[in-house]
């Protein structure tokens, strides 16, 4: 008799603009895996009811914004990497239950190595969830300054807390041209979109490092990551910080190692087509 087949997804709100099925899609032939991967609707109230609810034939699911929060809430086990970043975007099937994690983490530290980040100090542009797993990548890189650059500094405690606890020397400045330090390297996590509405602090910014990153990916390049490229900086954007953070998940879901060059190849595609 045939085995069942296995299935995973990505989980969030909206979700029709997701890649993930493309990169577990090509992990799952890669490997040899009669495996489903899909997207499902689903914000952070409905993802206890939806998860609770899945069969043994679920292996795994990424869940993306908003449902990072509920989602480790909701699990029966959490690594200590996302009980500290405060959210997870993995909910793995155990034996126990469901395991929570923040490959997001993997992500930034994917992020921050294409881009040659080294040093001692950083600026992290925004103190919103995306922000937290870059602190975790910039400690685990050695890093030991952080100034978070955010519209008040009410606003950013949440985000100073997470980084001091990666062993961060944390400190906040607004979120303005003039705030901006020198500093090893510069990781801006706001959207992509919203670039264009403040050019003087993205010139700022490019010129602050000789490593920038950007976890946005549309537009592409941002406003910040061209203008660095101008100026000789060794840039990486979201995309990159997307597929690192897929390589652990599908090592979760599948229990073997990640095919990365399958996984690039078909994320490569998927933007080209």
């Amino acid at each position: 008799m045939r085995a069942v087949t296995r299935r995973a997804a990505v989980l969030g709100k909206p979700i029709a603009h997701s890649l993930s099925p493309v990169l577990h899609g090509a992990a799952f032939a890669a490997l040899g895996l009669d495996w489903s991967y899909e997207r499902i609707e689903c914000d952070a109230d409905a993802l206890p009811g939806l998860v609770g609810g899945f069969g043994p034939e679920w292996v795994g699911v990424s869940v993306t914004m908003p449902g990072k929060f509920a989602a480790l809430e909701f699990a029966d086990e959490r690594t200590d990497r996302a009980v500290t970043v405060g959210s997870a975007n993995t909910l793995v099937r155990t034996a126990a239950g469901w395991l929570a994690d923040c490959t997001d983490v993997d992500g930034a530290e994917g992020l921050l190595a294409e881009c040659g980040a080294k040093g001692e100090s950083a600026i992290v542009v925004g103190a919103g969830g995306t922000a937290r797993p870059v602190f975790a990548a910039l400690g685990d890189r050695g890093f030991r300054r952080v100034v978070v650059l955010a519209r008040s500094e009410e606003r950013a405690q949440g985000a100073l807390a997470c980084a001091e606890a990666f062993g961060l020397a944390a400190s906040w400045a607004p979120l303005a041209a003039a705030s901006v330090p020198a500093a090893d390297a510069v990781v801006s996590t706001l959207p992509g979109t919203t670039q264009s509405d403040d050019f003087p602090l993205m010139d700022a910014l490019s010129s602050a490092a000789p490593a920038v990153a950007d976890v946005a990916y549309d537009p592409w390049p941002t406003l910040l990551v061209a203008a660095a490229q101008a100026k000789g900086a060794r840039t990486a954007g979201g995309l990159t910080m997307l597929l690192h953070q897929a390589f652990r998940q599908a090592e979760w879901f599948s229990g073997r190692p990640a095919p990365r060059e399958a996984m690039a190849a078909a994320l490569t595609a998927a933007r080209e087509a």
